[in-house]
């Protein structure tokens, strides 16, 4: 399975490194120096990833045959994508791959439907399920352990507890937008 890991940015400094955004939880191990990356556009890779560095709280990597800043500026908004087990598991407990909570049907714990998982939104503070309803509305579930009691991957469904108002008021202010 093909999963993006990063989106390379602008160069930085005149000797081939690039600033890269970076979406993955493992970056230490996805992309770290020797990774063979796919690209996308594939015309401009795979790339092999030379050295790696964090320089202001911004990852910095330097690819293998890139060694300018002309070179580098032309890999802006290259997608850079790692070849990832399916079965492959996140070394917490109780820690997910986005593309294993996607398309999850979520329920209540009393098994009231609520939808389906359709992204995943990685906040400062939380992540949050993007959650599309039956009726095709959306509601944000902020992915807590208080509000998303349980994730059953054999199942394919996530259980939430949510407070009130949750669910109920985020149904009723986008109905309010559709009529408007």
């Amino acid at each position: 399975m093909q999963l993006v890991v990063a989106r390379i940015g602008r160069a930085h400094g005149i000797k081939g490194e690039v600033t890269v955004e970076v979406r993955t939880d493992e970056p230490e191990l996805r992309l770290a120096p020797g990774a063979v990356l796919a690209t996308d556009p594939a015309s401009t890779g795979p790339l092999t990833i030379e050295t790696g560095r964090v320089h202001s709280g911004r990852l910095l990597l330097r690819f293998e045959g890139v060694k300018d800043r002309t070179g580098a500026e032309a890999l802006r908004n290259t997608l850079l994508i790692a070849e990832i087990d399916p079965e492959e598991l996140p070394e917490g407990e109780d820690e997910y791959y986005d593309h294993q909570l996607m398309d999850l049907d979520v329920v209540t714990v009393d098994g009231t439907e609520v939808g389906r998982i359709t992204e995943i939104s990685h906040l400062p503070s939380q992540d949050l399920f993007i959650v599309e309803r039956p009726d095709g509305s959306e509601v944000m579930i902020p992915f807590v352990e208080e509000i998303v009691t349980e994730i059953d991957l054999e199942e394919q469904k996530a259980v939430i507890a949510p407070p009130p108002g949750l669910i109920d008021d985020q149904a009723e202010i986008a109905s309010a937008r559709e009529e408007s």
